[in-house]
C-alpha cells in the first residue's frame, strides 16, 4: 500500500506529461521537441547515462546497487501520426496535421515517471535498466537502434513494451504467453493498361477492371487456399486511378497489408507472398494488361516470452489486487518491438482503455482516439514492479 500510496502522488505529473507530449506530437525522426522534453527531464533526475541514440531517440540508464547483474530494456515509443485531431479537448494537438492517435504519449510519460521511481528506489534493485524512448516506431525505428546498438554495452537480457488498445475495457490488462502480433506485409502494384475513349473499349485495355478482379481474386487465399482457422487478413487501404469519366482507364495503383501469423511452414511469409503474387499474375494474364508488384516488409510476428508472462502476471496482480482483470489478448496489429523480441526474452503488455463515459471508445488511429487518464498509475506501478521483480532475482 505504500508504493501504491507513493505512485499515486505522481498522478497529476503523469496526466501533465501525456498532455505536454499529446499537445506537441511529432512525426517520425521529427520528434525534436519530445527528444529535448525526454532529455531535460531525465538529467533533472539526475540519472547515471542519457544520450541521444538514432537521430532524434533518447536512452536514459539507472544503475541498482549494486550496479552488476542483469539489464532490463524498458522500451517506450515517441512518434505521432499524420492525423487531423477531432478531440475538444483543452490539450488537442498543436502541431497541424499530427496527432498522438495510439497512445505513445502515454506512454512516454508512464516511463519517465518510472525512471523517477526506479532513481528514488535503487537500493532495492541490482544491475541496470535501461529505458529506451524510441522514435519512428511507424517505419523501423526498432531495427535502426538495434542496428546501432542499444541491446550492447551493458547487454540487455530481456525486454518490456506496452501498448494501448479500445479493444479492452480500462483496467483490462492484456498478457499472453507465444505469438500475440502477427506479421505485416505490405504491398504495391501497378497495373499497366491502355487507354481510349469509353464509346470504343475493346480497343482498349482496361486497368480499372483488372484492379477489381485482382482486389476479389485474391481474397480467395483467405478461406480457400489457407486454413480458415489461420489468421490471415489481406486489406487494400489505396486504389487510385483514372483522370476522366469517359476515358479508360490505362493504370491503376493498388496498396494494402497482408496481416497473418505464421503456424507453420505452410503459411510461411514467403508462400503467402509468393501466392499472393502468382494470383496478381494470373489476373494480369488473362487481361492482357502489364503490372510490377513489390512487397515492403513493415513488422515480423511479436513473441511474448512465456517464464516472463508468469512473472508479470504475478505483478500485475499485485498492482490491481486481482487476477480476473488479466486476460489473453492478441492481434494482427503489428509492431515493431518484434525486432527486440526476435533476439531476446520480451513482453509487450496491452492496457485497455475503453471507457464510454469519458468517450475514451474510438479505435486506434481514429481521429478521436484519446486515453482513459486513469489507467496511467496502475500502468506506472505495474511497470516499476515488473523491472524490480526481475532484477532482484
Amino acid at each position: 500500500m505504500q508504493l501504491r500510496r507513493e505512485i499515486e502522488g505522481y498522478g497529476s505529473e503523469l496526466i501533465a506529461l501525456r498532455r505536454e507530449f499529446h499537445e506537441h506530437p511529432e512525426l517520425g525522426y521529427k520528434e525534436y521537441h519530445t527528444s529535448k522534453l525526454i532529455y531535460d527531464y531525465l538529467k533533472s533526475l539526475r540519472v547515471f547515462e542519457v544520450e541521444n541514440i538514432t537521430k532524434t531517440g533518447i536512452v536514459g540508464t539507472i544503475y541498482g546497487q549494486p550496479a552488476f547483474g542483469k539489464t532490463v530494456l524498458f522500451r517506450v515509443n515517441m512518434d505521432a501520426l499524420p492525423i487531423i485531431e477531432e478531440n475538444d479537448v483543452s490539450y488537442r494537438s498543436k502541431s497541424t496535421g499530427i496527432m498522438h492517435a495510439s497512445g505513445h504519449d502515454a506512454q512516454m510519460a508512464i516511463a519517465l515517471v518510472v525512471a523517477k521511481l526506479l532513481k528514488k528506489h535503487r537500493y532495492e534493485f541490482a544491475g541496470a535498466v535501461r529505458i529506451v524512448f524510441q522514435p519512428n516506431e511507424e517505419r523501423a525505428g526498432a531495427l535502426d537502434m538495434i542496428n546501432e546498438g542499444i541491446l550492447r554495452s551493458p547487454r540487455a537480457d530481456c525486454a518490456l513494451a506496452m501498448n494501448f488498445t479500445q479493444m479492452l475495457d480500462s483496467g483490462i490488462v492484456g498478457l499472453s504467453k507465444g505469438i500475440v502480433l502477427g506479421n505485416t506485409e505490405e504491398f504495391r502494384i501497378k497495373i499497366i493498361g491502355k487507354s481510349g475513349n469509353t464509346f470504343f473499349p475493346h480497343k482498349s485495355k482496361d486497368a480499372a477492371l483488372c484492379a477489381a478482379k485482382i482486389i476479389e481474386s485474391v481474397m480467395l487465399l483467405e478461406s480457400r487456399e489457407y486454413d480458415p482457422f489461420m489468421p490471415l487478413s489481406i486489406m487494400f487501404g489505396k486504389v487510385h486511378g483514372g483522370g476522366a469519366r469517359n476515358v479508360v482507364i490505362d493504370e491503376m495503383e493498388l496498396e494494402g497489408t497482408i496481416r497473418f501469423i505464421s503456424t507453420s511452414d505452410e503459411n510461411s511469409v514467403y508462400k503467402i507472398k509468393n501466392a499472393f503474387a502468382r494470383i496478381v499474375k494470373s489476373v494480369c494474364s488473362m487481361m492482357e494488361t502489364e503490372y510490377e508488384l513489390e512487397f515492403i516488409h513493415s513488422n515480423s510476428e511479436l513473441k511474448n516470452d512465456e517464464l516472463l508472462v508468469e512473472e508479470l502476471t504475478r505483478c500485475a496482480r499485485l498492482t490491481y489486487m486481482r487476477a480476473d482483470n488479466i486476460v489473453e489478448y492478441k492481434s494482427l496489429m503489428g509492431e515493431d518491438f518484434a525486432e527486440f523480441s526476435s533476439r531476446i526474452p520480451s513482453v509487450m503488455t496491452f492496457f485497455g482503455t475503453n471507457n464510454a463515459e469519458k468517450e475514451c471508445v474510438y479505435p486506434n488511429y481514429h481521429p478521436k482516439f484519446n486515453i482513459d487518464e486513469d489507467i496511467l498509475t496502475d500502468a506506472t506501478e505495474y511497470f516499476f514492479r515488473a523491472i524490480t521483480e526481475l532484477l532482484r532475482r
